[in-house]
């Protein structure tokens, strides 16, 4: 049992596998630190068909969780899969000025909570989700991912025109 990490896409930057496991485990509550979860980083394609056939989306999204549909009586701790598309998650993070690892370590959170049964669905599901996040995150000494970063060229006054 445990938290079984696989890379199916390369690229600079990516996180090491300690750290995956580390960012998953961190969301496991006690009594459940053993159970099964399978992580799966890809490639836009493979993120794309994941999404295609699972939810009907034809689009690349950041990360996907697979809760775990075990038969009733079957004595296993599986909590499910998650699939992260390291490109796209690359991209944001660049787009959001995170660091890489940051932005890594919150899909990740994310994707596991859902595997706890968490959701986004409403906005008191969403919020609670979120503070989730965000202490999950600060363990790491994270920043709220949830805070607008602002460059500091967007707060400077327009310039006058001659």
């Amino acid at each position: 049992m445990g938290i079984n990490v696989e890379f199916t896409c390369y690229s600079f930057g990516l996180p090491q596998e300690a750290d995956v496991r580390q960012w998953v485990g961190a969301v496991l509550p006690v009594g459940r630190v053993d159970a099964e979860i399978g992580v799966r980083i890809v490639d836009e394609a493979e993120a794309q068909s994941l999404n295609q056939q699972f939810r009907g989306k034809d689009y690349v999204p950041n990360v996907l969780s697979f809760p775990a549909d075990l038969p009733r009586g079957m004595d296993l701790d599986v909590l499910g899969d998650i699939a992260l598309c390291a490109p796209v998650a690359i991209a944001e993070a660049r787009a959001q000025h995170k660091a890489v690892p940051q932005h890594f370590a919150h899909l990740l959170i994310h994707g596991t909570l859902h595997l706890l049964g968490f959701d986004h669905e409403s906005e008191d599901d969403a919020e609670t989700m979120e503070q989730a996040e965000r202490e999950l995150l600060a363990t790491f000494g994270f920043p709220d991912p949830y805070l607008v970063t602002v460059d500091a060229d967007d707060c400077a006054p327009p310039s006058k025109s001659p």
